[in-house]
């Protein structure tokens, strides 16, 4: 399973908020921000001060992606 914050990418385009504000405004560290944009796990309490700041679910923020799983018969 992978995880996509596609969905948070799209909310600061619609609210207009840079993701550049984002990180300045919750003092997100940078090593932080370079895995949300790599669509890689992060600490899940910076996932719930991002949810307070956009007054949002985690769900209307990152979705958790299925990988295909390959049946190797052999």
């Amino acid at each position: 399973m992978d995880i996509s914050y596609k969905k948070l990418w799209i909310i600061l385009i619609e609210r207009d908020i840079s993701p550049s504000d984002l990180r300045k405004d919750l003092n997100i560290a940078t090593g932080t921000m370079t895995k949300l944009r790599r669509n890689e796990e992060v600490a899940l309490s910076v996932i719930i001060r991002i949810c307070e700041y956009l007054s949002c679910n985690i769900g209307d923020i990152c979705d958790v992606v299925l990988n295909e799983i390959k049946n190797s018969e052999g």
